[in-house]
């Protein structure tokens, strides 16, 4: 194969060079001999010395699960191009067709992404009082529970046991950056902790609120495997907490029923305060709705609230968005 030999100490700049002329031969390492490397390309280059040599070949990492899955044809189409990762588990959903390739879908995602180390698909939608899902073992290890890093935090749960979605660390960190120091805040579907712990990390104190005794179970591990001492975990059912807390900021992170819960919301805000609202909503318009039964739960308290902000999330279902509205309550 043809190659320009240089020095050693004029390897990098004629590295450039080559990838600036466009010569350098893709998939091949370069070679060293002595005092000289060797540069594979693809045709003659001027001003370099030119010389013959074998070079091995690197081999090629996929960058996807779906270049390596053995699937007929006819379903390739089919296959997700995305997926969730938490920790060190891989929770893909698939249509029924895929279903009977689950297995294969499963090796093809440990093949290809060396850090995942169980894959399961979805079974069944989030569902029930403690918002969990079936999971289905497609490949790896058996086992539901792992440790996940974001934003700075870690957090341990069981993924079968307790809601949970990594889609949110980006609107988590949103909240943590308006959240003020020395604020008192009150998330009331805590969950294991996303959000919670994280906003530990500026707020005097977080009383974090769950249903789930699984959940909860996790967001005490997680207040001792962060140092978050300032966390006060509370099992139960939200409505028996409203009014006794008093919070500058609380979190309603139940999308499906966080309307239900307005009123023991205002209940726990003290005036002035930021309620973070969220919701699902039809895609055309998904503010509208939420922000009538935020404006009607307050009458009925004699309040009013001011809006600060209203996004859009993320995609949740076909013409279904997932929703964030901040109002001050006064």
């Amino acid at each position: 194969m043809l190659a320009v030999k240089v020095p050693k100490r004029e390897a990098e700049r004629v590295r450039r060079q080559l990838l600036e002329l466009g010569v350098l031969a893709e998939g091949y390492a370069v070679k060293r001999e002595g005092e000289f490397i060797l540069f594979p390309v693809t045709k003659p280059v001027e001003g370099f010395e030119l010389v013959e040599a074998e070079f091995e070949r690197l081999e090629r990492r996929p960058h996807s699960y779906r270049e390596v899955v053995g699937v007929p044809k006819e379903l390739r189409p089919l296959l997700p191009s995305s997926f969730d990762i938490v920790g060190d588990i891989a929770i893909i959903e698939l249509p029924g067709e895929l279903m009977p390739h689950g297995r294969a879908i499963g090796e093809a995602i440990l093949k290809v992404h060396r850090n995942i180390k169980a894959v399961f698909a979805k079974g069944s939608k989030v569902e029930g009082e403690y918002r969990v899902r079936e999971l289905v073992h497609l490949a790896g290890e058996k086992r539901t529970e792992t440790v996940h890093r974001e934003n700075g935090i870690r957090l341990k749960l069981d993924v079968a046991k307790v809601y949970y979605t990594p889609r949110l660390a980006t609107e988590r960190m949103r909240v943590f950056e308006k959240t003020r120091a020395g604020e008192v805040v009150f998330d009331m579907f805590s969950g294991v902790g996303p959000y919670s712990i994280l906003l530990a990390k500026k707020a005097k104190l977080v009383f974090a609120c769950d249903i789930n005794p699984w959940a909860v179970r996790y967001l005490e591990e997680n207040i001792r495997l962060n140092r978050a001492d300032n966390v006060v975990p509370i099992l139960g059912d939200v409505r028996r907490v409203a009014g006794k807390i008093k919070a500058d900021r609380v979190i309603m992170n139940l999308p499906r029923f966080a309307d239900r819960f307005l009123r023991e919301a205002m209940m726990s805000v003290r005036p002035g305060g930021v309620i973070h609202y969220y919701g699902f909503g039809p895609e055309e318009d998904p503010f509208s709705e939420h922000g009538a039964k935020i404006k009607a739960a307050a009458r009925e308290l004699g309040l009013s609230v001011e809006f600060l902000d209203s996004r859009k999330v993320r995609p949740y279902a076909p013409r279904q968005v997932n929703i964030a509205i901040d109002f001050r309550v006064l």
